[in-house]
């Protein structure tokens, strides 16, 4: 059986790169589906969940790191490859901390990402090796004490990255479904979390954990 993967990244030349690349080295591995952002992942995993999710970190609506907890929520056996620009401790770490078991840089993604599928597939980690040292130097160990340092719920941190991009209490409410009323408690529960009352701080901590981009 083929192994059956979801790609998504906002950037079509990078999907287009990959795909490439799976088509003609990938014998053993399908795509089944692509997508532009989180919420997209989100809604074709419910439908039809693949063997491997290659996710682009920083997604518009619903990064990486939001979608792949909760592609584990829902399934604990999700396998999620990450695909990053950044070479830097703070993204790997949260990524593997969301439950990640590939970490591969954008720059070598069509080298890499053949053998990276075949690896998670098998219940391996992979990362790019010029970020391995990262792991090398044991800090998985120490993440665990930093995980939610901020308290919020993997929900509240979706809302959050939404309200720093931009979209109003209701465009969020029909992205996720919910109620109006209910997005706004979880705005309430946010700033009271966060101690921050001003959009404008707000949006710098999503920036600085990060969640968005500028």
């Amino acid at each position: 059986m083929k192994i059956k993967v979801i790609l998504a990244d906002d950037h079509s030349i990078v999907r287009d790169g990959i795909k490439a690349v799976i088509e003609k080295k990938g014998d053993n591995i399908v795509i089944i589906g692509e997508a532009t952002n989180g919420d997209e992942v989100l809604k074709i995993a419910k439908k039809n969940p693949a063997d491997i999710y290659i996710l682009d970190i920083s997604m518009p609506l619903l990064n990486g790191i939001e979608t792949t907890c909760q592609l584990i929520k829902g399934n604990p056996e999700s396998k999620v490859i990450m695909l990053s620009m950044h070479d830097d401790r703070v993204y790997v770490e949260k990524a593997l901390q969301s439950g990640a078991k590939g970490y591969i840089l954008k720059e070598t993604a069509t080298d890499e990402i053949i053998v990276g599928i075949n690896a998670v597939h098998m219940g391996r980690y992979y990362l790019t090796p010029k970020i391995a040292s990262f792991v090398v130097e044991g800090f998985l160990g120490t993440i665990a004490d930093k995980n939610n340092s901020s308290g919020l719920s993997s929900r509240e941190k979706s809302i959050l990255q939404m309200m720093a991009e931009g979209l109003s209490s209701k465009e969020i409410a029909e992205k996720l479904e919910l109620s109006l009323h209910t997005v706004h408690a979880h705005r309430n529960n946010i700033m009271n979390k966060l101690k921050m009352h001003r959009q404008a701080d707000l949006i710098r901590y999503a920036i600085k954990e990060g969640m968005v981009q500028i």
